[in-house]
């Protein structure tokens, strides 16, 4: 069977102007997970990104931590269709007044137990995206993104070749996405995973034709194994 490893990207620049760029943590993440790739002597014969900064980045971070052989005539290719959802979007018409940057430092500053009650808050934010009930609201309403997510799921296994190895540099609502499409689970349990999801995590699909199956979900061993609790993030 052929494996895809579904890589989710290393820690962006929440709150700041440009979330779509990795910190000086994610840069370090992804070094360690090529490292961990190398001394796992894990081949790719395929890597695909996303288009966004923080998949490519995470991808050439971790690739170049690889040793070359491993890569050896391996095939680069970008596909849009792996980009995560607009995450500010669905906030924000769920919270309008976070459209202002400055309220948003505001409500980290001022508000006890800020990130538990902003993660209540954006699981409000994804309820309502999901519901069906105001998809004009939204440039991507959710049936829209689950079924791009899954067409470009379908684009790598379709082209791929026997028993091929491809690693996918994406982010953790598609990977959410794409666990539900191969599981069957409910709607509400893609944001429930989604949170869940650890910064540059490993989930592995095995394929054949016409069959999918999870080999498993959300591994960071790799980070793990560096005993240093801070190295492991969420967002």
């Amino acid at each position: 069977m052929g494996q895809i490893y579904l890589i989710r990207h290393g820690q962006a620049s929440f709150g700041s102007a440009n979330y779509d760029e990795l910190s000086k943590m994610g840069h370090e993440q992804a070094r360690h997970l090529g490292e961990w790739f190398g001394k796992c002597q894990q081949k790719f014969h395929r890597v695909v990104t996303g288009d966004l900064k923080r998949h490519q980045q995470t991808a050439q971070a971790c690739t170049a931590a690889m040793p070359e052989v491993l890569l050896l005539d391996a095939q680069w290719e970008t596909d849009p269709g792996f980009n995560e959802y607009d995450h500010h979007e669905v906030l924000v018409r769920h919270r309008p007044a976070f459209d202002d940057p400055a309220a948003v430092h505001k409500f980290f500053a001022e508000t006890p137990n800020a990130r538990y009650v902003f993660q209540e808050l954006f699981q409000k934010a994804m309820a309502r995206w999901m519901s069906g009930e105001h998809d004009a609201d939204y440039r991507e309403p959710w049936s829209v993104f689950r079924t791009r997510c899954i067409a470009a799921l379908e684009r790598v296994i379709d082209s791929a070749g026997k028993s091929q190895n491809i690693a996918v540099f994406t982010s953790g609502g598609t990977i959410a996405t794409l666990c539900q499409h191969v599981l069957g689970f409910p709607d509400r349990q893609v944001a429930e995973l989604n949170w869940s999801l650890v910064n540059c995590a490993v989930t592995r699909l095995m394929f054949r034709p016409g069959v999918t199956t999870l080999s498993y979900l959300n591994s960071f061993a790799h980070l793990e194994a560096l005993g240093q609790p801070e190295i492991i993030t969420y967002r």
